[in-house]
């Protein structure tokens, strides 16, 4: 196993599921996390548990829609711990539902928080990686339009696609070094993703799925530290983690 001491890593989306996992199997590691996270009190008191545990760990309020909050997040991660190594994309949203209800909220919705969110991070962090020749974006995606869509996940599938293809653009334009990119997409994991779904149908099907294959959040934390733990001039650019189960 390499090592992830001395690591620095920024995560969003980290009061719950695969944001939260990755944040304690990262400080364990001995990596120094930055939670980020709307919900404050639940990141302030996964921090604090880490912190406990003998791991550095810090926190920062962050809605990903709001490019000044990425800009925040960036800054206190480098008056924290000197430089930011890794910013993990997590922050994500569902509201899926088929494209005759004409859910056009729940569209600009996904479009904000899983793709404009994850360019605001892009856009906060890219600066201080070039500054500093070194970097690291790790953004989680899904496994939703790898081969087919499926139904009522066309806009969903889409914006995970579209990062899919902007980390792509990243790593073609990174060529020096500067820049490493990762994309890590789940199959069903058992988060609580599904409390954004609006169709209570869609909800109920997508939570029987992930009680009955569903993965735990760690399985994909593991895969996010693989990716990052690599020696400086090996990438992993894309894993997929799903259930043995699914099909």
């Amino acid at each position: 196993m390499l090592s992830l001491h001395g690591k620095i890593v920024a995560i969003t989306g980290a009061s719950g599921g695969i944001g939260e996992a990755t944040a304690r199997l990262l400080a364990q590691r001995g990596a120094a996390v930055v939670l980020a996270a709307r919900r404050g009190d639940r990141v302030d008191a996964i921090a604090q548990d880490i912190r406990d545990e003998g791991g550095r760990a810090a926190t920062c309020v962050v809605d990903v829609t709001r490019a000044e909050n990425l800009r925040r997040l960036v800054a206190t991660t480098m008056d924290q711990y000197g430089r930011i190594d890794v910013l993990v994309n997590n922050a994500g949203i569902a509201p899926i539902s088929p494209l005759a209800d004409l859910d056009t909220e729940g569209w600009s919705a996904m479009i904000d928080v899983n793709l404009r969110g994850m360019l605001n991070g892009v856009a906060a962090a890219l600066p201080v990686f070039r500054e500093q020749g070194s970097g690291h974006l790790v953004s989680i995606v899904s496994t939703a339009g790898l081969s087919s869509v499926s139904p009522s996940m066309a806009v969903y599938a889409t914006t995970k696609n579209a990062v899919r293809t902007i980390h792509e653009g990243l790593r073609a334009e990174s060529t020096d070094g500067a820049v490493r990119t990762t994309a890590i997409s789940p199959g069903y994991v058992r988060t609580d993703l599904a409390d954004s779904m609006t169709d209570p149908h869609l909800r109920q099907q997508t939570r029987k799925n992930m009680d009955a294959v569903g993965i735990s959040p760690a399985a994909v934390a593991r895969a996010v530290a693989f990716a990052i733990e690599q020696p400086g001039d090996v990438e992993i650019g894309e894993i997929n983690v799903r259930p043995t189960a699914q099909g």
